[in-house]
Protein backbone atom coordinates (compact mmCIF):
# COMPACT_ATOMS: atom_id res chain seq x y z
CA UNK A 1 0.00 0.00 0.00
CA UNK A 2 3.10 2.04 0.50
CA UNK A 3 4.40 1.69 -2.86
CA UNK A 4 1.19 2.76 -4.36
CA UNK A 5 0.80 6.12 -2.32
CA UNK A 6 4.21 6.14 -3.47
CA UNK A 7 3.70 6.44 -7.05
CA UNK A 8 0.36 8.23 -6.33
CA UNK A 9 2.71 11.12 -5.68
CA UNK A 10 5.36 10.78 -8.05
CA UNK A 11 3.07 10.96 -11.41
CA UNK A 12 1.97 14.56 -12.87
CA UNK A 13 -2.14 14.01 -12.34
CA UNK A 14 -3.23 14.18 -15.74
CA UNK A 15 -6.61 12.21 -17.20
CA UNK A 16 -6.37 8.85 -17.77
CA UNK A 17 -8.81 6.58 -19.92
CA UNK A 18 -10.09 2.84 -18.84
CA UNK A 19 -10.40 3.86 -14.67
CA UNK A 20 -10.56 -0.15 -15.22
CA UNK A 21 -8.30 -2.47 -13.62
CA UNK A 22 -9.82 -4.08 -10.24
CA UNK A 23 -7.48 -3.17 -7.50
CA UNK A 24 -8.66 -4.75 -3.72
CA UNK A 25 -11.84 -6.87 -5.40
CA UNK A 26 -12.18 -10.43 -4.98
CA UNK A 27 -13.21 -13.06 -7.94
CA UNK A 28 -17.08 -12.92 -8.58
CA UNK A 29 -18.26 -16.39 -8.27
CA UNK A 30 -18.67 -17.83 -11.67
CA UNK A 31 -21.65 -16.87 -13.73
CA UNK A 32 -23.21 -14.23 -10.99
CA UNK A 33 -23.52 -11.32 -13.69
CA UNK A 34 -24.86 -12.61 -16.51
CA UNK A 35 -25.17 -9.30 -18.18
CA UNK A 36 -20.88 -8.64 -18.50
CA UNK A 37 -19.99 -8.38 -21.40
CA UNK A 38 -16.30 -9.27 -22.90
CA UNK A 39 -15.19 -6.95 -25.90
CA UNK A 40 -12.05 -7.59 -27.74
CA UNK A 41 -11.07 -5.13 -30.35
CA UNK A 42 -8.54 -5.71 -33.13
CA UNK A 43 -7.36 -3.61 -35.86
CA UNK A 44 -4.01 -4.31 -38.40
CA UNK A 45 -1.29 -4.70 -35.60
CA UNK A 46 -2.59 -4.66 -32.10
CA UNK A 47 -5.85 -6.22 -30.05
CA UNK A 48 -7.75 -4.73 -27.27
CA UNK A 49 -10.24 -5.36 -24.64
CA UNK A 50 -12.72 -3.59 -22.94
CA UNK A 51 -15.58 -4.27 -21.07
CA UNK A 52 -19.55 -4.05 -21.73
CA UNK A 53 -22.59 -5.11 -20.30
CA UNK A 54 -26.08 -6.28 -22.47
CA UNK A 55 -29.22 -4.17 -22.26
CA UNK A 56 -30.90 -6.30 -24.92
CA UNK A 57 -30.43 -9.09 -26.41
CA UNK A 58 -28.72 -7.44 -29.43
CA UNK A 59 -27.06 -4.69 -28.05
CA UNK A 60 -24.45 -3.43 -25.30
CA UNK A 61 -23.50 -0.21 -23.58
CA UNK A 62 -19.62 0.44 -23.19
CA UNK A 63 -17.19 3.56 -23.07
CA UNK A 64 -16.64 5.77 -26.16
CA UNK A 65 -13.34 5.68 -25.53
CA UNK A 66 -12.20 2.04 -26.17
CA UNK A 67 -13.06 2.60 -30.06
CA UNK A 68 -12.05 6.13 -30.33
CA UNK A 69 -8.23 5.95 -31.13
CA UNK A 70 -7.98 2.41 -32.25
CA UNK A 71 -8.13 2.88 -36.06
CA UNK A 72 -9.75 1.13 -38.73
CA UNK A 73 -10.77 -1.73 -36.91
CA UNK A 74 -10.77 -5.24 -38.58
CA UNK A 75 -12.65 -6.92 -35.60
CA UNK A 76 -15.39 -6.72 -32.77
CA UNK A 77 -16.57 -9.48 -30.87
CA UNK A 78 -18.66 -9.09 -27.71
CA UNK A 79 -18.30 -12.37 -25.49
CA UNK A 80 -21.38 -12.94 -23.57
CA UNK A 81 -21.87 -15.94 -20.79
CA UNK A 82 -17.76 -15.87 -19.77
CA UNK A 83 -15.93 -16.35 -16.51
CA UNK A 84 -12.66 -16.82 -17.41
CA UNK A 85 -12.03 -15.62 -21.15
CA UNK A 86 -8.72 -17.24 -21.71
CA UNK A 87 -10.98 -20.51 -22.06
CA UNK A 88 -13.79 -21.77 -24.14
CA UNK A 89 -16.48 -22.44 -21.45
CA UNK A 90 -19.31 -24.11 -22.71
CA UNK A 91 -21.38 -21.19 -21.60
CA UNK A 92 -20.24 -18.52 -23.68
CA UNK A 93 -21.59 -17.13 -26.41
CA UNK A 94 -19.17 -15.00 -29.11
CA UNK A 95 -20.91 -12.73 -31.44
CA UNK A 96 -19.59 -10.62 -33.81
CA UNK A 97 -20.50 -6.59 -33.83
CA UNK A 98 -22.82 -5.22 -36.42
CA UNK A 99 -22.53 -1.53 -35.31
CA UNK A 100 -21.49 0.82 -32.95
CA UNK A 101 -22.39 4.26 -32.08
CA UNK A 102 -19.88 6.59 -30.54
CA UNK A 103 -21.98 9.98 -28.79
CA UNK A 104 -21.99 12.51 -31.47
CA UNK A 105 -20.72 14.78 -28.85
CA UNK A 106 -17.86 12.22 -27.56
CA UNK A 107 -14.41 13.99 -26.65
CA UNK A 108 -11.82 12.49 -25.56
CA UNK A 109 -10.56 15.74 -24.23
CA UNK A 110 -12.12 15.28 -20.62
CA UNK A 111 -13.80 12.22 -21.78
CA UNK A 112 -16.61 14.21 -22.24
CA UNK A 113 -19.79 11.81 -23.22
CA UNK A 114 -18.03 8.68 -22.68
CA UNK A 115 -20.84 6.04 -24.23
CA UNK A 116 -20.73 3.49 -27.04
CA UNK A 117 -23.64 1.69 -28.11
CA UNK A 118 -22.99 -2.03 -29.81
CA UNK A 119 -25.68 -3.51 -32.30
CA UNK A 120 -24.32 -6.95 -32.47
CA UNK A 121 -24.98 -9.32 -35.77
CA UNK A 122 -27.20 -11.95 -34.00
CA UNK A 123 -29.62 -11.54 -30.57
CA UNK A 124 -27.81 -13.27 -27.78
CA UNK A 125 -29.85 -16.78 -26.62
CA UNK A 126 -30.82 -15.23 -23.40
CA UNK A 127 -30.37 -17.99 -20.49
CA UNK A 128 -28.76 -18.28 -16.48
CA UNK A 129 -25.54 -17.29 -18.26
CA UNK A 130 -26.60 -14.77 -20.23
CA UNK A 131 -29.24 -11.98 -19.60
CA UNK A 132 -29.38 -8.33 -20.13
CA UNK A 133 -29.58 -5.48 -16.99
CA UNK A 134 -31.75 -2.94 -16.97
CA UNK A 135 -30.13 0.80 -17.05
CA UNK A 136 -31.26 4.13 -15.02
CA UNK A 137 -34.14 6.25 -16.74
CA UNK A 138 -33.97 9.89 -16.94
CA UNK A 139 -35.34 10.88 -13.70
CA UNK A 140 -33.32 8.19 -11.56
CA UNK A 141 -29.99 8.72 -10.08
CA UNK A 142 -28.03 6.87 -7.08
CA UNK A 143 -26.92 9.23 -4.07
CA UNK A 144 -23.38 10.18 -2.54
CA UNK A 145 -22.53 7.57 0.21
CA UNK A 146 -24.53 4.69 -1.71
CA UNK A 147 -22.22 1.27 -2.40
CA UNK A 148 -22.01 0.13 -5.73
CA UNK A 149 -20.03 -3.10 -7.33
CA UNK A 150 -17.88 -2.83 -10.38
CA UNK A 151 -17.14 -5.93 -12.54
CA UNK A 152 -14.35 -6.55 -15.10
CA UNK A 153 -11.31 -8.66 -16.69
CA UNK A 154 -8.97 -5.84 -15.68
CA UNK A 155 -6.14 -5.63 -14.04
CA UNK A 156 -5.60 -6.19 -10.24
CA UNK A 157 -2.38 -4.59 -9.28
CA UNK A 158 -0.29 -2.00 -11.38
CA UNK A 159 2.29 -3.61 -13.36
CA UNK A 160 0.43 -7.60 -14.09
CA UNK A 161 -1.57 -8.44 -17.38
CA UNK A 162 -5.27 -8.18 -17.39
CA UNK A 163 -7.50 -10.52 -15.45
CA UNK A 164 -8.59 -13.84 -17.19
CA UNK A 165 -11.44 -14.27 -14.43
CA UNK A 166 -14.15 -11.68 -13.70
CA UNK A 167 -13.20 -9.52 -10.75
CA UNK A 168 -15.39 -7.30 -8.97
CA UNK A 169 -15.18 -4.87 -6.22
CA UNK A 170 -17.96 -2.79 -4.01
CA UNK A 171 -16.84 1.36 -4.69
CA UNK A 172 -19.14 3.76 -2.53
CA UNK A 173 -20.92 7.04 -4.73
CA UNK A 174 -18.32 10.30 -3.92
CA UNK A 175 -19.97 13.70 -3.15
CA UNK A 176 -19.25 15.53 -7.01
CA UNK A 177 -17.34 18.30 -5.20
CA UNK A 178 -14.53 15.56 -4.59
CA UNK A 179 -13.97 15.06 -8.39
CA UNK A 180 -14.48 18.81 -9.41
CA UNK A 181 -11.40 19.23 -7.70
CA UNK A 182 -9.35 16.52 -9.47
CA UNK A 183 -10.96 16.68 -13.08
CA UNK A 184 -10.94 19.96 -14.55
CA UNK A 185 -13.69 18.87 -16.68
CA UNK A 186 -15.69 17.16 -14.85
CA UNK A 187 -19.43 17.23 -15.62
CA UNK A 188 -22.18 16.39 -12.60
CA UNK A 189 -25.27 16.10 -14.56
CA UNK A 190 -23.31 13.74 -16.94
CA UNK A 191 -20.76 11.89 -14.58
CA UNK A 192 -20.36 10.05 -11.28
CA UNK A 193 -18.12 10.36 -8.99
CA UNK A 194 -16.66 7.06 -7.30
CA UNK A 195 -14.20 5.15 -5.35
CA UNK A 196 -13.14 4.19 -1.94
CA UNK A 197 -11.77 6.65 -0.05
CA UNK A 198 -9.22 4.76 1.89
CA UNK A 199 -7.45 4.06 -1.36
CA UNK A 200 -7.45 0.40 -0.88
CA UNK A 201 -9.75 -0.73 -3.77
CA UNK A 202 -10.37 0.89 -7.34
CA UNK A 203 -11.19 0.31 -10.84
CA UNK A 204 -8.27 1.46 -13.62
CA UNK A 205 -7.16 1.00 -17.47
CA UNK A 206 -8.79 -2.92 -18.58
CA UNK A 207 -12.22 -3.08 -17.53
CA UNK A 208 -13.48 0.61 -19.17
CA UNK A 209 -17.01 0.27 -20.59
CA UNK A 210 -18.23 -2.44 -17.52
CA UNK A 211 -21.23 -1.17 -15.37
CA UNK A 212 -21.51 0.67 -12.22
CA UNK A 213 -24.43 -1.94 -10.76
CA UNK A 214 -26.15 0.08 -7.44
CA UNK A 215 -29.23 -2.53 -6.57
CA UNK A 216 -29.07 -4.27 -9.77
CA UNK A 217 -29.43 -1.67 -12.27
CA UNK A 218 -26.53 0.09 -14.29
CA UNK A 219 -25.90 3.65 -13.21
CA UNK A 220 -22.84 3.91 -14.47
CA UNK A 221 -20.04 3.34 -17.14
CA UNK A 222 -16.21 2.66 -16.07
CA UNK A 223 -14.56 6.04 -17.72
CA UNK A 224 -11.45 7.69 -16.14
CA UNK A 225 -9.34 8.65 -13.93
CA UNK A 226 -6.08 9.71 -13.24
CA UNK A 227 -2.83 8.05 -13.90
CA UNK A 228 -1.28 5.81 -10.94
CA UNK A 229 -4.24 7.51 -8.58
CA UNK A 230 -7.01 5.19 -7.00
CA UNK A 231 -9.13 7.99 -5.79
CA UNK A 232 -11.13 9.40 -7.38
CA UNK A 233 -13.16 8.15 -10.77
CA UNK A 234 -15.14 9.42 -12.78
CA UNK A 235 -17.93 7.33 -14.35
CA UNK A 236 -20.46 8.26 -17.19
CA UNK A 237 -23.88 8.71 -15.68
CA UNK A 238 -26.13 6.64 -17.45
CA UNK A 239 -29.61 8.09 -16.59
CA UNK A 240 -27.93 11.28 -18.59
CA UNK A 241 -28.15 9.33 -21.57
CA UNK A 242 -31.09 7.68 -20.98
CA UNK A 243 -33.12 9.38 -24.00
CA UNK A 244 -30.48 9.29 -26.40
CA UNK A 245 -29.74 5.03 -25.55
CA UNK A 246 -33.64 4.97 -26.50
CA UNK A 247 -33.67 7.03 -29.77
CA UNK A 248 -30.49 4.96 -30.84
CA UNK A 249 -31.62 1.47 -29.99
CA UNK A 250 -34.71 2.14 -32.12
CA UNK A 251 -32.90 3.30 -35.03
CA UNK A 252 -30.67 0.45 -34.71
CA UNK A 253 -33.79 -1.76 -34.79
CA UNK A 254 -34.51 0.16 -37.96
CA UNK A 255 -31.19 -0.11 -39.28
CA UNK A 256 -31.27 3.68 -39.99
CA UNK A 257 -29.09 5.74 -38.04
CA UNK A 258 -27.96 9.07 -39.94
CA UNK A 259 -25.89 11.11 -38.50
CA UNK A 260 -24.46 8.96 -35.39
CA UNK A 261 -20.55 8.52 -35.74
CA UNK A 262 -19.92 4.68 -35.99
CA UNK A 263 -16.90 2.54 -35.68
CA UNK A 264 -17.78 -0.52 -37.87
Amino acid sequence: MLLLLLLTNAFVLLPWAGAGRIIGGREAVAHSRPYMAFLKIKNATKTSRCGGFLIRSDAVLSAAHCVDEIGTIVSFTVTLGAHNVSRKEPSQQKIHVEKCVIHPQYSREGFINDILLLKLKKKAEINEYVRNISFAKENEHVRAGELCTVSGWGRTSLDPPPSDVLMEVELKVQKEKICQQVFSKYKRQSMICVGDENRKKTTYRGDSGGPLVCNKKAYGIVSHGIKHRLFPKAFTRISHFEPWIREELKRLSLQDIPGSPSCV
